[in-house]
């Protein structure tokens, strides 16, 4: 097949790594099925994606039957603009100059002979699909969270169930389909004392244009959430296409990384088997200086290897950098291994690495599922603090840390040291890891051929095919113009 002849779907994402990742493992499966990708990001991020990654712009990576390519654009403002700084004047900057770029990207691959037939956008920037119904274009969203979440948000923006107010701040939320959420296990950007309104802003946007992509393709898998999705589907046009991480028929190296990954395969390899403890709390989150430090004391006391991804802050979020207590390395010696970054996808399935003390963060999760790691959870914010009641109490693949940034509570270096070994050793670690396995085959099967979520990403190339067949008809015949629909589309 040529690749002049593919069907081409532009990939518009948010500029943040745990939006990046997941559209451009959805970018990469569908090269895989036969189709030409273009991921498309501001170009702040694309300068990091270059670096740590080696891409190259406009070059076209085959992958499978496909091929995925990479176009940046400018934002229209300075590195160092304050509007960086503020959610809502940065995605409303976004939404200024994208409404303009893009149109221009479409016409410019068109005239190369590349046209395009489908945008597809994460979660921040609905007004993608403002753009692709004004140039009579089909569009998808890709929820990049749990379909728990996309039930929360979806309930919480129709008023279809009671939240917490400011009158009733600690009621209880039931949602149906689901286990009863305590109110510090709802989203925190829904409840009223967040100190994050403008990301409930950012994300409840693409609700309010829910109407318009003709399907929300979604990072889960139906044996993961099944009674959920189903329920979710007679209400919008869900199609779970998860876990994106696995693909069994890339063997692509592209990453979407914005930070060059460290090499520490060679140190997993010398470490015996299920002796590792694994840290990462993702790209956003940061602990204080006393937290870090209880942590890393935690983790010397309990006599474990482990490998914790610590990342300083960036300079423009006014915070000091991190401080590694007097002696701790020394201590520590071998048994330990500090970076900045790393290629966690790799560490995962590693067969050194026992468990993962995690933000629990949806991109975080489903690695882990999908590899079989049982986690320890910390979550902090946002839809971390529901993954982590789901990964605890529903999954039951990992021991519980934290509650989140809400609990105000300070995680001392004996609570770490227990939930460590309690997810190491003992009845609850076999449990656990039983259990870890047991989603893992899950994911597994989800993303093989002929899998529920392979039929999924398979029935939507499809449909985008036939509509850029019927759109070509069209230009060239003048027949009445065909639309995508939804009902084209049948969940697995």
């Amino acid at each position: 097949m040529v690749s002049s002849s593919l069907v081409h779907v532009l990939l518009l994402s948010f500029p943040g790594q745990g939006h990046v990742n997941p559209l451009l493992r959805l970018g990469k499966r569908l090269a895989s099925k036969g189709m030409l990708v273009t991921f498309s990001a501001p170009e702040i991020i694309g300068k990091q994606m270059r670096k740590a990654n080696n891409i190259v712009d406009y070059e076209r990576v085959p992958i499978g039957e496909g091929f995925i390519r990479f176009e940046f654009f400018e934002d229209g403002l300075a590195e160092d603009d304050p509007k960086r700084k503020d959610l809502d004047q940065y995605l409303s900057q976004l939404e200024t100059i994208g409404v303009k770029v893009i149109p221009e990207i479409i016409t410019k691959n068109a005239e190369q002979g590349q046209s395009i037939s489908c945008l597809i956008n994460n979660p921040f920037i609905p007004w993608v699909s403002d753009v692709a119904e004004s140039l009579g274009l089909p569009s998808a969203m890709l929820w990049v969270q749990s379909c728990a979440c996309f039930s929360a948000y979806y309930h919480y923006h129709h008023n279809l169930v009671p939240f917490p107010d400011k009158q009733n701040p600690e009621i209880d939320v039931q949602l149906p389909c689901m286990p009863l959420l305590k109110y510090d296990e709802i989203p925190s950007f829904l409840h009223p004392s967040s100190p994050y309104p403008f990301l409930a802003r950012a994300i409840l946007g693409q609700f309010k244009n829910l109407d318009k992509p003709f399907c929300i393709l979604m990072e889960t898998f139906q044996e993961l959430e099944g009674e959920l999705i189903q329920y979710m589907s007679k209400l919008c046009p869900i199609i779970p296409v998860g876990p994106l991480y696995k693909d069994p028929n890339s063997k692509t190296t592209i990453q979407g990384d914005f930070w060059k990954a460290e090499d520490c395969i060679e140190w997993l390899d010398k470490k015996q088997q299920s002796s590792v403890v694994y840290i990462s709390f993702g790209s956003v989150v940061y602990l204080k200086q006393d937290q870090w430090e209880e942590i890393a004391y935690g983790l010397l006391n309990s006599g474990v290897n482990f490998i914790w991804v610590i990342r300083e802050p960036p300079k423009d979020h006014n915070m000091d950098p991190i401080v590694i207590p007097d002696g701790f390395l020394e201590k520590v010696g071998n048994k330990g291994k500090l970076v900045q970054w790393c290629p966690q996808e790799r560490v995962l399935v590693h067969p050194s690495v026992a468990c993962f003390v995690t933000h629990c963060g949806w991109n975080s999760t489903m690695e882990a599922l999908s590899s079989g790691t049982p986690l320890v959870a910390f979550p902090q914010w946002g839809d971390q603090v529901t993954n982590a009641k789901y990964l605890v109490d529903v999954f039951k693949v990992g021991v519980r840390m934290s509650r989140g940034d809400a609990a105000n509570k300070f995680i001392t270096r004996e609570e770490v040291e227990k939930c460590l070994l309690e997810a190491m050793q003992g009845p609850k670690a076999v449990e656990i890891k039983q259990n870890a396995l047991k989603w893992k085959e899950a994911a597994e099967a989800a993303v093989a051929n002929g899998g529920s979520s392979d039929k999924n990403i398979q029935a939507f190339v499809e449909e985008v095919r036939r509509v850029s067949v019927a759109a070509s008809s069209q230009s060239d015949n003048s027949n009445p113009k065909e639309s995508v629909a939804a009902e084209n589309l049948t969940v697995a």
